[in-house]
């Protein structure tokens, strides 16, 4: 009976055991999610505080490379892309340090590319890890300020782009280091530009784009911005926009839309109010601009809420319609007469075919 006992605590022991070590292989499968590789950031001596970046105290002219550790807990070989980004502020307020298809400002003087570099890609055998080293050299002459940027880790395209219902739908997942690069503890005050206020259009819908840029190499933090739009002959508002809570990178452009509520763009010439303001900070413009008939033109046709507000043309659909009726009546009568034709030939033939078997019988 004992020995039975023991068996059983034996067994009980021997299955949470299983238990607990059996799905260790899964979870070392499944982890990396999407991007098939992890990453972890080796802080140097000079970074300056405990974050998921880097933030680094440099010196002028300072040479230093900073490691990143990407692991693939997969059963099969990854390659990791990597890119490097400067920062840059989108039309919504919001950073961004991937690679985005927004202009560098004028005021940049230190691009993030062209201080720090790292290998385009590195290749993970199965169930391995790596050292991606990025390499950082810093300007020679002293200089006041951040100089911003992003590095991208992403798994390389594999051709394996999954196509629906005739759409190609491509999923591509990466993780986003950002870098911070600083000599100084001096702070340098914020200072913002109105560049333009321009026509154009966001997400297929008509607006008024703001061109604003932050000239200075610091973050531009808790940014409001209003943006009213009037006739130069009136100071009736016709649109306007407000938005709080934005950031701007240090040295970055932003394209601020002042939405049109679904109208139409009239061509003619207009004035712009901005109110923008940051902390005790406040900057404020008056700027006057036109739209042109062509400008006009082009973005009505390709306003998508314009499009659409058009709706259905019942006289051209009716008009169709009873053209295809004609069309269809015709065909039918040319037929018909073609049948009756047919029919009148055969009957003819009968009858000459009757008259004479008549007349072969009199004889």
């Amino acid at each position: 009976m004992k020995n039975k006992r023991i068996y059983i605590v034996t067994m009980v022991i021997i299955f949470i055991i299983t238990l607990t070590i059996w799905p260790i292989k899964s979870l070392a499968q499944e982890a990396g999610g999407a991007t098939g590789f992890v990453y972890e950031i080796k802080f140097p001596e000079n970074q300056q505080k405990d974050a998921g970046y880097f933030d680094l105290k440099m010196t002028p002219g300072q040479k230093q490379k900073v490691e990143v550790l990407l692991k693939n807990p997969r059963d099969e070989e990854v390659t990791v892309e990597t890119s490097l980004n400067g920062a840059k502020t989108n039309m919504n307020g919001v950073l961004e340090y991937g690679p985005v298809n927004l202009k560098k400002d004028d005021s940049l003087k230190y691009d993030f590319i062209d201080v720090v570099k790292a290998p385009e890609k590195i290749v993970l055998p199965p169930n391995s890890e790596k050292t991606l080293e990025i390499e950082i050299t810093m300007p020679q002459t002293s200089y006041d300020g951040l100089i911003v940027g992003g590095i991208q880790l992403k798994k390389a395209d594999d051709n394996k782009d999954k196509t629906q219902e005739g759409a190609n739908v491509v999923n591509k997942y990466a993780y986003v280091i950002a870098m911070v690069l600083h000599e100084k503890d001096v702070k340098v005050e914020p200072e913002m530009n109105l560049n333009k206020v321009n026509a154009g259009q966001s997400n297929a819908r008509n607006v008024i784009y703001v061109d604003v840029s932050n000239i200075k190499a610091n973050f531009l933090d808790n940014l409001s911005m209003e943006a009213q739009i009037m006739s130069d002959k009136s100071d009736e508002v016709l649109y306007e926009t407000k938005k709080s809570s934005m950031r701007m990178a240090p040295n970055s452009n932003m394209t601020f839309p002042v939405n049109m509520q679904g109208e139409k763009m009239v061509p003619g010439k207009y004035r712009a109010h901005i109110l923008a303001t940051s902390g005790d900070k406040k900057w404020e413009w008056t700027e006057a601009f036109e739209i042109t008939s062509e400008e006009a033109d082009k973005f009505n046709r390709e306003d998508v809420g314009l499009v659409q507000e058009k709706g259905t043309n019942w006289l051209l659909i009716v008009g169709a319609a009873v053209g295809l009726f004609v069309v269809i009546l015709t065909i039918f009568f040319i037929i018909r007469l073609i049948r009756q034709k047919r029919e009148a030939v055969k009957k003819a033939e009968r009858r000459k075919k009757n008259k004479a078997q008549a007349n072969n019988a009199d004889k």
